[in-house]
């Protein structure tokens, strides 16, 4: 964990247990209450599969009701808490970024789509599938030598059925496939939003009109193309608020604004707080 970032950042090695070899995956089971009252951020990916579940998990500043059923996903730089029940049972899949990019692309979307619904409610026969895969991993690790080509495949598996149930769940995978264009722009917008606030930077990099590209966040997403920008500004200040040493100048400046009173008049205009506001009710 280095003292120069802003969020308490946890890498996979202090989740190893002795008995795992894997170093760039690793398996845990949840069983009991659970607390995580400091949100903090992993620099891996992880995979949290509940069997049964009560509480709620905090990803990102939005509050998710653990459920039975549930396949939770998590991105590094996320900033996560939460506080389970006492009933919970869960089994989760740490991976290590080298990893992940090597069957990364089973997550058939950008990343950022899967950010915006890390929780996916699950059909009994899809719960059964995850289960079996989950536990499958477990007892390859617990071989020796570990069978890394097949960790790979089973967890390459266990992205495809989770990017196919979030397919069919939720109506935004469809226009993105429907409009490819706004998931460039989406993906471009999580590039460049620190120093491009202009939605027609955006609209030139997609080679058509800032109207046009306006037109279609209306009509597909009712909001204008420059909330999207601003939305993700938003999200990375509360990012970078949330128990960060940097003050609210700094803050400002890395999000790429000059002028602090501008900057704070902004985020208040978007939270209803002022930023000092926001970060003591944290």
């Amino acid at each position: 964990m280095s003292g120069k970032e802003p969020f308490p950042i946890f890498g996979i090695r202090e989740f190893k247990e002795q008995q795992q070899s894997e170093e760039d995956l690793v398996y845990q089971e949840l069983h009991g209450a659970r607390i995580i009252e400091k949100p903090h951020k992993h620099d891996f990916f992880f995979f949290l599969l509940f069997e049964k579940g009560s509480g709620v998990h905090s990803i990102d500043f939005i509050d998710y009701q653990v459920r039975p059923h549930q396949l939770h996903l998590l991105f590094p730089d996320q900033v996560h808490s939460w506080r389970l029940g006492k009933n919970t049972s869960g089994f989760q899949l740490m991976i290590s970024r080298p990893v992940f990019e090597t069957f990364s692309d089973a997550l058939r979307f950008s990343f950022f789509l899967y950010q915006h619904h890390p929780v996916l409610d699950l059909p009994e026969p899809v719960f059964k599938k995850l289960l079996y895969e989950f536990r499958s991993i477990k007892e390859e690790l617990e071989q020796a030598p570990v069978q890394s080509e097949i960790v790979t495949l089973r967890t390459r598996l266990i992205a495809q059925l989770a990017s196919r149930e979030a397919e069919r769940k939720f109506e935004d995978f469809e226009v993105y496939h429907t409009r490819p264009v706004l998931l460039k722009y989406q993906s471009l917008v999580d590039l460049h939003f620190k120093e491009q606030k202009s939605v027609t930077f955006y609209a030139g990099q997609l080679h058509i009109t800032a109207n046009y590209l306006n037109i279609l966040c209306k009509r597909h997403f009712h909001v204008p193309a420059t909330f999207l920008i601003q939305n993700r500004v938003i999200l990375e200040a509360k990012r970078l608020m949330q128990v960060s040493e940097k003050s609210v100048k700094e803050i400002a400046y890395e999000l790429g604004f000059s002028d602090l009173a501008y900057f704070s008049n902004f985020f208040k205009s978007k939270t209803g707080f002022a930023p000092r506001v926001f970060r003591e009710q944290l």
